[in-house]
């Protein structure tokens, strides 16, 4: 399940990540932005993502809990992941964190971080995951970038789960899959199709060969839109879920057939907590853990 803090009041987003922590579901993630999206209002309320994930780690007892993905920009490296190791501490070490070089141009500008281009946004991320795998899992960090200096920097405590996933999140093409290869242990795309997904899968694939690693290494997943019913979809139809519960078993077995790992269902308020209910007592069980 990703539940994106949004157009929610805080108990009905609460009450979303206790249903989806009692009903089966593997893995809650939150995102990352300040403004509700697609924007259409900026009065619209949107958490921010920091304390939004660390209130589901305390919140749950059960699933894994992340965010498909914290914006590398909009945090120095040491501060995230000083907050990952502190979510995964409150999780009893159920946490991930995925990290992207972000795209929502308003909220950049707006609140004051500019709006570099994609090429410096990506090399600005790869130096980023470069200082956050090695606060996790080194004893001292230094690093000296075109946009990060850090200098024997300790982070202290380390995560509970020493194998603690950070993951990479991107529709792209090109350059998202092989910056994958190079820095994570699991890689995200959103509201792909499934013979896009394929495509991504296969261009990752080609990455870890490229770079000399076991593709096997990395886990992956997919998000998905989620309209069952008669709801129209406000992403793609082709990357969502829809129709009928029949339905959604057919095209999540047509994702489970590209080889991805795993499928995130991405909730848009208002919930739809029949249509949830249902995915739960008709979909869902013909996908056992």
């Amino acid at each position: 399940m990703h539940a994106g803090p949004q157009d929610l009041d805080i108990d009905e987003l609460k009450r979303l990540w206790q249903f989806g922590d009692n009903n089966g579901f593997h893995w809650i993630s939150v995102w990352d932005h300040f403004y509700a999206n697609p924007l259409q209002d900026r009065n619209n309320p949107c958490f921010e993502g920091v304390a939004s994930m660390a209130a589901l780690a305390a919140l749950t007892e059960n699933v894994r809990v992340g965010c498909l993905v914290f914006c590398a920009l909009f945090r120095t490296p040491g501060m995230l992941a000083k907050a990952a190791v502190t979510i995964d501490h409150l999780s009893g070490g159920r946490a991930d964190i995925g990290v992207g070089a972000g795209w929502l141009e308003e909220e950049f500008r707006e609140f004051g971080y500019g709006f570099p281009p994609l090429g410096k946004r990506l090399d600005q991320l790869e130096e980023a995951l470069t200082i956050i795998r090695s606060l996790l899992h080194d004893d001292v960090t230094s690093f000296h970038g075109e946009y990060y200096q850090v200098d024997n920097a300790v982070c202290s405590p380390k995560p509970v789960n020493p194998n603690i996933r950070l993951w990479v999140g991107g529709r792209g093409k090109e350059r998202t899959p092989r910056i994958a290869a190079r820095h994570a242990d699991g890689f995200n795309m959103p509201y792909l199709s499934p013979a896009s997904v394929r495509d991504r899968l296969e261009r990752l694939n080609a990455a870890c060969e490229e770079q000399e690693r076991d593709p096997g290494e990395i886990e992956t997943s997919v998000n998905v839109g989620f309209y069952l019913g008669d709801r129209e979809p406000d992403v793609s139809a082709a990357g969502s879920l829809v129709g009928s519960p029949a339905q959604a078993v057919d095209r999540i077995g047509e994702y489970q057939d590209t080889g991805v790992g795993g499928l995130n269902i991405a909730l848009r308020p208002p919930v739809d907590w029949v249509g949830l209910q249902r995915f739960v007592e008709e979909v869902m069980v013909h996908f056992p853990k």
